[in-house]
């Protein structure tokens, strides 16, 4: 993003708008998502597939489970997160705490959207008051309760959005290109792992393997299920050739 001298001075707080009606402290915020892991969900008919590139810095020294980019939060809820880690963890936990307090006040789980919405007002507070900075996080949050399975994104700068399948971070582009080429309603479990594993395949740079993947489903059946480096090496050597296909759906 380009920026005119005029427009300096917009750029310092977060609640100046400039007189074209942008606020250049969330754009930014957006800049720091983009350079960030790649993450992406699937929903399929019984739950919703999580996945994230789990780049770790120094393979040989790092400990991997130091690197989670995908979070279970509640009973039936997890979320992937891109950006700023540290970001990450403080809504992470924020979105937790709802969640129990939820179900300490009312004896249920909290809904999906319920809670993301939570999240998106917090998120929000943090663009509209001066001595703060937005969130430069973007959340994938997936899950199930009564009304059915859930994906939605929410962005730095508070919004939220449903989909059936999505992705965000770095090189998101390519994944949803390929999402909306491949993407069915009704697929299972499998099916819907194998396209998010495609999907994240189609963001890596030349050469990149899929050795670092993290992958959490969450079903109805089976509850939430991190799977663990053989399994998911299981599924990347069923992934079809580049140009291949690899979702089916229920018969």
């Amino acid at each position: 993003m380009e920026m005119q001298p005029g427009q300096m001075a917009y750029d310092r707080a977060i609640t100046v708008f400039s007189p074209d009606g942008r606020l250049f402290q969330v754009e930014y915020a957006r800049e720091a998502v983009r350079r960030g892991a790649t993450t992406a969900g699937v929903v399929y008919a019984d739950g919703v597939v999580l996945i994230a590139d789990r780049r770790i810095p120094n393979p040989k020294l790092a400990e991997p489970s130091s690197l989670e980019k995908i979070h279970p939060i509640d009973e039936g809820i997890a979320c992937a997160t891109a950006g700023l880690v540290a970001d990450a963890r403080v809504l992470v936990d924020y979105a937790r705490l709802s969640s129990q307090i939820h179900r300490v006040t009312y004896a249920e789980s909290i809904g999906v959207e319920l809670l993301v919405r939570r999240i998106c007002d917090y998120k929000q507070q943090y663009t509209q008051y001066g001595g703060v900075r937005p969130f430069g996080t973007a959340l994938l949050v997936g899950g199930y309760d009564d009304a059915g399975v859930h994906l939605f994104e929410t962005e730095p700068s508070g919004s939220l959005t449903s989909f059936r399948a999505a992705s965000t971070g770095g090189n998101r582009n390519a994944v949803v290109e390929l999402f909306e080429q491949k993407y069915k309603p009704g697929l299972d479990r499998d099916a819907a792992t194998l396209l998010a594993l495609e999907g994240l395949r189609a963001a890596l740079d030349d050469g990149a393997s899929l050795t670092q993947v993290e992958i959490l489903t969450v079903d109805r059946a089976d509850g939430t299920h991190r799977l663990d480096p053989s399994e998911t090496q299981k599924y990347v050597a069923r992934l079809p050739p580049a140009g291949g296909t690899s979702a089916k759906t229920r018969p």
